[in-house]
């Protein structure tokens, strides 16, 4: 602590006038420079970050979310929290969060019983600041322009028709970079492991790869489309749909990489090899999608960028920020993230016949 404050730091708690006196400033302005800082200067701004480092200054955050009837935390809703996929998303969620000053409840919308009901306690009581969404399946009594509601901001999935801000990736286009990498390595008999039915990620993957092959003028033959709902267990449960069939696609597309491990691990299981037999792209790129064997070919998602971008609207939409950016963007209120086809081994050229 700087030596200009021996008051404070024999008693160990710095206050407000310290930081402001040593950053030259009024405490009004230090106020807003730690719960507002897109309201003054980035001069000020600089000065009041350098005095709080100085003095050893920590907020009260309690008597500041007090003042300004918050409470201090966000909540995340998440499908199938034991799902591998979120956890870069959550992180990067976390880091904002906290950079801000804020908790992090993480609620799981669909594996407990009652699960509606307290969903519906964080959307309509005051029980958090904001909401940051990662299901396309929300209770029925959610309320889209709710006044009573705290700001909610959508990621991965989105709800058609809700008109609230949402952060994705370009998944129609991830299915068409999938597909056409198997078409580039001499694949003309493709197939797809789909999500659920009423899914929008479903729908758009399904869409982009359909697009793909249609484009290569190749036949969507119906028995190659195995259902399935983005779990380990439905893809091994498309793999053994695949080993009945007698004329099997060389290469499969998966709309998820836990699909494809479950699927690529039920071939391994029958002693058909990948990618020898048969070639199989993922779509996400889950930290085990690197470490499979064989390591798997996919679509990777910015997951952890997701979550930062998703926070960061969160936290504009709290401070009535977005909205205003959303007006000056004619009205656009969609971030879409690109995503990247990472090739590793699962795929090759398809078995000469």
């Amino acid at each position: 602590m700087d030596d200009r404050f021996p008051e404070a730091r024999a008693a160990g708690n710095p206050n407000i006038g310290d930081v402001a006196r040593a950053a030259g400033v009024s405490t009004a302005t230090v106020s807003r420079a730690l719960s507002q800082p897109d309201l003054v200067s980035a001069k000020a701004r600089d000065a009041v970050l350098k005095a709080v480092a100085e003095t050893g200054y920590k907020m009260n955050l309690a008597a500041r979310n007090l003042r300004l009837r918050q409470t201090g935390g966000i909540v995340v809703l998440v499908p199938h929290l034991s799902n591998p996929f979120f956890s870069a998303i959550l992180s990067g969620i976390a880091g904002i969060a906290s950079q801000a000053g804020l908790n992090m409840l993480v609620a799981d919308t669909r594996e407990a019983a009652g699960a509606d009901r307290r969903i519906a306690g964080y959307l309509h009581n005051n029980s958090a600041d904001g909401l940051i969404v990662l299901d396309g399946n929300l209770p029925d009594n959610f309320d889209g322009g709710g006044r009573n509601r705290p700001p909610v901001v959508f990621a991965c999935e989105w709800v058609e028709g809700h008109d609230q801000l949402s952060v994705t990736v370009d998944n129609r286009h991830g299915a068409v970079l999938a597909v056409n990498h198997l078409i580039g390595l001499g694949h003309r008999r493709i197939g797809h492991v789909m999500g659920p039915p009423d899914n929008i990620l479903t729908q758009r993957r399904l869409a982009g790869a359909r697009d793909a092959m249609a484009a290569a003028g190749l036949n969507a033959d119906p028995r190659w489309f195995f259902n399935a709902n983005f779990t380990l267990a439905s893809g091994i449960a498309a793999a053994r749909s695949w080993l009945a069939l007698d004329e099997r696609p060389s290469g499969i597309f998966c709309s998820s990489d836990a699909m494809a491990c479950g699927f690529m691990s039920e071939l391994n299981r029958h002693g058909v090899r990948v990618p020898d037999d048969v070639s199989v792209v993922g779509f996400d790129d889950i930290d085990i999608a690197e470490h499979f064997i064989p390591a798997l070919t996919t679509i990777r998602q910015p997951r952890h960028r997701i979550g930062e971008t998703a926070a960061e609207m969160l936290l504009a939409l709290m401070r009535g920020d977005a909205t205003k950016s959303a007006a000056r963007d004619g009205g656009e209120k969609s971030t879409v993230l690109p995503v990247e086809l990472i090739v590793r081994g699962s795929t090759a050229a398809p078995p000469i016949a």
